[in-house]
């Protein structure tokens, strides 16, 4: 009996030993945390591309057509009107997207089509939009019933701000930058605004209010954020409203024109 147990421990001890040597070669060493990736934003240099080819730009734009139509005239009045709007603009906002320096509003969806194209190409969809007649909606003129405005119609409100703006407030009129028809002025570039969409408008006006931008070159937004800051909502809604209307009254003439005779 001694022996058989002395063999016995001597075989426990073997285990013990075999399963130790095999727990120290299996042991699992936690391999160090790799470095959190670093993202950079994309970089989109307009500085470096020509004048925009409107011709070669609508083959690029086809994507564009199921939010903004094909022309540039969008049905959804979530979605802003681009048709007439100024090909630099155009490219500019392009490459905010594409860099995600712009991400309110629908700027997720943006991203993607922006980033499929090459800064060029952005000048080209520019210049394509811009060669296209731009369209108008209708104003709201419902009257006022109280408050600072009341008596007023609703789109007289922005009208008065529009054309005038309001002096006690340091508010410059918005046809100083933007043109006495909303039309714009390509050079600074400040956009079209005449005939815009009143939801997308109204929109813009209060992400410039809010004041924040993640913009590189925020000249142009830091300018409209100054102006919107003291904007009311109802003020917001009232020029957003007037200048759905706006446009040009040539543009009266020609439709007048092309209606069939009695």
């Amino acid at each position: 009996m001694r022996h058989a147990r002395v063999l016995t421990l001597a075989g426990l001890a073997v285990a013990v030993t075999a399963v130790a040597a095999y727990a120290a070669q299996t042991t699992v060493v936690p391999v160090p945390d790799n470095a959190p990736v670093q993202t950079a934003p994309l970089e989109v240099d307009l500085s470096k591309t020509h004048w925009g080819d409107a011709e070669a730009g609508a083959g690029k734009a086809a994507a564009c057509a199921a939010c903004h139509g094909a022309d540039g005239n969008p049905v959804d009045p979530m979605y802003p009107r681009i048709a007439g709007q100024s090909e630099r603009y155009i490219a500019k906002q392009l490459a905010l997207f594409a860099s995600g320096e712009r991400h309110s509003g629908l700027a997720a969806v943006m991203a993607p089509f922006a980033q499929a194209l090459s800064p060029q190409d952005m000048r080209d969809v520019g210049a394509f939009f811009a060669q296209q007649k731009a369209g108008a909606g209708v104003a709201d003129d419902t009257v006022v019933a109280d408050g600072a405005y009341e008596g007023l119609k609703y789109f007289e409100i922005g009208q008065q701000l529009f054309r005038a703006g309001d002096a006690t407030r340091g508010i410059p009129a918005c046809a100083a930058c933007h043109g006495p028809t909303g039309a714009g002025n390509p050079g600074p570039p400040y956009p079209r605004i005449g005939g815009q969409q009143a939801e997308y408008t109204a929109r813009r006006l209060q992400e410039y209010r809010a004041g924040t931008t993640s913009e590189k070159d925020a000249a142009s937004f830091h300018i409209m954020a100054k102006v919107a800051n003291k904007l009311t909502d109802q003020e917001i809604g009232a020029l957003a409203s007037y200048l759905q209307g706006l446009h040009d009254h040539a543009d009266d003439a020609e439709v007048a024109a092309a209606e069939p005779r009695s």
